[in-house]
């Protein structure tokens, strides 16, 4: 059956809804972090154990050093971004891939210069933002670059759903 506009409740839907709403008021505010001294394997194990897929790393005072991801960590094995999962497949076969990164902590692998936003951005504004850098995710963070929260693809979406209700 098609969709129509009464399945959502018979609330009209806001084009401005993206602009209405605040990161702040969307995003992971207890978001978990790493040090760039964590060992690969224990992110790993924290990235498979909550199913997520990225985790800020962040220094002492909670400054934003990176990203650490699982395509970071993938990239160990020479699986890169712009690998196919039949790429993995192939690797997971005894092919070699190119690009290998070597490393056993956070830092040796993790992405600098990670893409941030401000919590009073608009989720318009990140969504065009994860959009135009192809990501899943932007650090939350204040003028100081201190870690306040992540926000995710997923995130926006109950926002909305919800909203929408």
């Amino acid at each position: 059956m098609p969709y129509r506009q009464k399945d959502l409740h018979e609330k009209p839907f806001s084009v401005n809804i993206g602009h209405e709403m605040l990161v702040q008021d969307v995003m992971t505010k207890d978001a978990i972090s790493v040090t760039k001294y964590e060992p690969i394997m224990h992110v790993a194990d924290i990235l498979s154990g909550r199913n997520i897929s990225g985790l800020p790393v962040v220094d002492n005072e909670r400054k934003v050093l990176g990203i650490i991801t699982q395509a970071d960590i993938l990239s160990m094995i020479g699986v890169g971004r712009e690998h196919t999962f039949k790429d993995l497949l192939k690797v997971m076969l005894g092919e070699k891939l190119p690009e290998q990164r070597r490393g056993d902590i956070v830092g040796d692998v993790m992405t600098v210069n990670a893409i941030t936003i401000k919590p009073e951005a608009n989720i318009a504004e990140a969504v065009r933002t994860m959009d135009d850098k192809k990501i899943r995710r932007l650090l939350v963070v204040d003028a100081k670059k201190t870690l306040l929260g992540i926000i995710t693809r997923a995130d926006i979406l109950k926002a909305v759903i919800k909203k929408l209700k």
